[in-house]
């Protein structure tokens, strides 16, 4: 035992002194199966690092002793109160503090990556002279807190740019993207890569021996942070992300570029200027929500467990959702039969699935055995076999139920059915459904691979374990699962139904298109609804617009009145209210002296938040927090807005009420207030925050 820590206990970190004079410090963060950086934990060591500044063992290596991974950085819980008690300062002070006493110490220091390496576990990495990752596909190092709204604050903003170079540095921050280890090492932010099994040795030796890194990272580092590198690369950088990321709406990456830039001095001044642009970022609304945002995801991952006992899914219908659903099961590991009417459909469904797994599956030697997971099936063979049954053919009540009558009796008897219906109730569909208690419905976004919910859909007769089994399917498949009733559009198709059906309807008047998807953008809208139109499909969004509309009593535009004409569904086709080319939609420039009506993002947002107000009234979600998750994670719904009841706490639900009593008196009845307003649940609060289940 080395002198210093004699008699010394810790809570979260243990340390064992090897015979080759090298210090094993292994982080277990007590109580939690993760380990993240909360005070205390950052006090004890503090207090560590300074005792063996004091009687230095010859070198130091640290590790995680936790399974799970390295380090998944800040707990951002405890950050949250921080930003309540108005005590953020401090707490990225004693971060800085104690990584910057760890970069300081008069021997060799590495850390030994195995797993998640995120956010302030990247940023004592860099702290240590040394990185050592093992080669496990579990090992990912990144910096995701501008997804937070904030950015790298306990030096990693000031390390990592002089490690590695300004670009790959500004790669990582402005994106939060994570790098496996060889990607790192190939940056020069990882030493060595080595495997799991060796990677404390590895460590010890990288320790004992050094070494040097190549010249020209050493250049890159050195040239790239110099004062006239940095005003020629910041304007550059800025304007990378304003393609992306309006100022307005995250400010966080433009902090960033703009405190590098303007930041000279030694290393305590460059600390001094993140610790006060992350301190700011951190109380605005922009961070709250999407601190807010991030506990909401983290409640939705805790929804499904990990028994869900499904091994065989077997979808029905080859189309472009049930052919995705099948590609993306097979890709996270489940055995997959594909049916429907007609082989040519399969066929299709099977070579883009191939195109998926290309694209997915980087290690060529590991994709055959993927796509053999899934297997056309023409007869249907695969439903006695199945523990998951999908339909996912038309959206015809009587052809659903018609298909249920066929394949419910070769079920299983713990098999669950499941339709990926996006409107009809399921009350209307499970009329002669023999075991109501085991069908529910399953209902993906389009694209599958890309969007993150799934809703799990509900009604009176069905059994609460089947929820449970699919939510922890959803899991399995990286998804989010959101409960939600049966009722007509469900959550994410009735809330967003109004909002497309302003837009065409704006459209109809005259409104050019460009100007009505302009104006959804500004707002915060990832696409505009006349895109997302053309996107979806004029004969989706008709099917269901036919669905939704009698239900919620609105009038349809012509637009989508009637299905489309042949070869003009919109972006399948080439061509709908938008011209495509090469996946892209082809929007004329709208006219110089083109004067956009001063309320048409009042039109396009308040029919979406009257919608979600009468969703969270009439109980289509258990509460608020699951309403502005689903609408989130199923439209992208602005994520820095916190959702959309969430914005109207902020933006006040009596001003919103009355800026959407004006429409309804200049445009009639669509705009009419639905039953929800008088609710004390959208005046709990602007700082009303989620918390993880």
């Amino acid at each position: 035992m080395i002198a210093g820590l004699d008699g010394l206990r810790f809570q979260h970190w243990q340390t064992e002194l090897r015979p080759d004079g090298v210090l094993v410090l292994s982080f277990d963060k007590a109580g939690t199966p993760v380990n993240t950086f909360s005070q205390d934990v950052l006090i004890e060591l503090d207090a560590l690092l300074e005792r063996l500044a004091l009687d230095p063992p010859k070198a130091l290596v640290l590790r995680s002793a936790k399974a799970s991974g390295f380090i998944a950085g800040a707990d951002i819980k405890e950050f949250q109160t921080f930003d309540q008690k108005g005590t953020v300062g401090d707490a990225i002070r004693r971060g800085q503090q104690t990584f910057q006493r760890l970069a300081e110490m008069p021997f060799p220091t590495v850390a030994a990556i195995h797993g998640f390496c995120m956010g302030g576990g990247t940023e004592i990495s860099l702290a240590c002279r040394y990185r050592v990752a093992s080669n496990d596909p579990s090992t990912r190092i990144g910096l995701p807190e501008v997804k937070l709204g904030i950015y790298p604050g306990w030096g990693g903003s000031v390390r990592l740019p002089h490690l590695i170079g300004a670009p790959a540095a500004f790669d990582m921050m402005l994106t939060g993207r994570t790098l496996s280890a060889s990607a790192a090492r190939a940056n020069g932010l990882v030493d060595k890569v080595t495997d799991a099994s060796t990677l404390v040795d590895v460590a010890v030796a990288l320790a004992l021996r050094g070494t040097q890194r190549p010249f020209k990272q050493r250049l890159l580092g050195w040239a790239t942070n110099t004062l006239p590198a940095r005003k020629l690369l910041a304007p550059m950088l800025t304007k990378q992300v304003a393609r992306k990321a309006p100022k307005a709406h995250y400010p966080a990456p433009y902090a960033l570029i703009n405190t590098w830039a303007n930041s000279g001095g030694g290393v305590q001044a460059r600390l001094s200027a993140e610790r006060k642009s992350v301190v700011k970022l951190a109380s605005t609304p922009t961070a709250r929500n999407l601190i807010r945002v991030f506990f909401l995801q983290e409640r939705l991952k805790g929804l499904g467990g990990k028994d869900h006992g499904i091994t065989h899914v077997h979808v029905v219908g080859a189309g472009v959702m049930g052919g995705d659903i099948a590609a993306w099961s097979a890709y996270k590991g489940f055995e997959v039969t594909l049916q429907d009417r007609e082989q040519r459909f399969i066929d299709g469904a099977l070579t883009r699935a191939q195109e998926l797994f290309a694209k997915r599956v980087k290690d060529d030697s590991k994709r055959p055995a993927v796509a053999a997971r899934l297997k056309g099936d023409l007869a249907g063979d695969g439903v006695p076999t199945a523990d998951l049954v999908i339909e996912a053919i038309i959206e015809n009540p009587e052809a659903k139920r018609e298909l249920y009558t066929s394949v419910e009796p070769r079920l299983k008897p713990d098999a669950l059915l499941t339709t990926n219906t996006s409107s009809i109730p399921l009350t209307e569909l499970r009329e002669h459904i023999a075991r109501p208690a085991q069908f529910a419905g399953l209902h993906y976004f389009n694209p599958v691979a890309l969007m993150p919910l799934v809703e799990i859909v509900q009604h009176d007769r069905l059994d609460p374990d089947a929820v449970q089994r699919l939510a922890a399917f959803c899991k399995a498949l990286d998804k989010f699962p959101v409960p939600v009733a049966g009722t007509p559009g469900f959550l994410v198709n009735r809330v967003l139904f109004p909002y497309m059906l302003e837009a065409a309807t704006a459209f109809a008047e005259g409104i050019p298109g460009p100007a009505i998807d302009k104006a959804a953008v500004k707002f915060g809208m990832p696409m505009g609804p006349i895109e997302l139109i053309d996107t979806v499909g004029l004969d989706v969004a008709a099917g269901v617009g036919a669905e939704l509309a009698p239900f919620l009593g609105l009038p349809i535009p012509a637009a989508l009145a009637t299905p489309p004409q042949p070869g003009k569904r919109g972006k399948k086709d080439g061509q709908g209210l938008y011209k495509w080319e090469n996946g892209k939609a082809v929007k004329p420039e709208l006219p110089k002296d083109y004067q956009v009506p001063s309320d048409l993002e009042d039109r396009l947002i308040l029919p979406l938040l009257n919608e979600a107000v009468a969703c969270l009234h009439d109980g289509v979600v258990t509460d608020a927090d699951l309403l502005d998750a689903g609408v989130i994670f199923g439209t992208g719904f602005a994520p820095f807005r916190g959702g959309p009841i969430q914005y109207v706490r902020e933006a006040g639900a009596d001003a919103l009420l009355a800026r959407l009593q004006t429409l309804h008196a200049r445009y009639g009845d669509r705009f009419a207030p639905r039953p929800g307003w008088d609710s004390p649940l959208l005046r709990a609060g602007k700082d009303s925050t989620a918390t993880a289940a």
